[in-house]
């Protein structure tokens, strides 16, 4: 059936509620557009550090993170994935010898992920293409407006996106 109701019949009170053609457009547009813009990025992640998008995020975090630590939770909560997608990961990146993971004093159950100087100089070498290939896809071809507007509407989606109560479904959490 799709997102939007194609039939002449007003909806009941059961139905939907259909995405009009306007809105359909719109999602389709941008369902289309993440989906390359994540694989541009991919590609030239992958072409040039041998690593995915998620991976090289992941570095960046711990980059910005005081001693370049952060606990394994907190890293799952950024990159929005599940522990084990992330416990594989850094799994990944410890092989590289990018990262190391250590044990936390106050929590027996816890672990840090530490970025180490190789992964560091990885991220370093790296970074300049990477902010090449997200201007050239994306803030090239907006104008100052559009980009304000832009963020502003994606953080509107995501603060929506993440509720706050206890018990919430999301993926970090499991």
């Amino acid at each position: 059936m799709g997102y939007m109701n194609t039939a002449p019949i007003p909806p009941s009170a059961d139905e939907p509620r259909w995405l009009t053609a306007e809105e359909q457009r719109v999602w389709r547009s941008y369902i289309e557009a993440a989906t390359l813009l994540e694989d541009h990025l991919d590609r030239q992640l992958q072409r040039d550090a041998g690593m995915p998008h998620v991976y090289y995020g992941l570095l960046v975090k711990l980059a910005e993170s005081p001693r370049r630590r952060l606990r394994m939770t907190e890293l799952a909560r950024y990159a929005k994935i599940t522990r084990s997608r992330l416990s594989h990961a850094i799994a990944r990146l410890e092989k590289n010898g990018w990262v190391r993971r250590e044990d936390c004093p106050s929590d027996k159950r816890g672990q840090f992920a530490i970025l180490t100087d190789e992964g560091y100089e990885v991220l370093r070498r790296t970074a300049p293409g990477h902010v090449d290939a997200v201007r050239q896809a994306m803030f090239d071809r907006l104008t100052p407006e559009q980009q304000k507007s832009l963020g502003e509407i994606m953080r509107i989606v995501a603060e929506g996106l993440q509720p706050s109560e206890a018990g919430a479904d999301l993926p970090w959490l499991r």
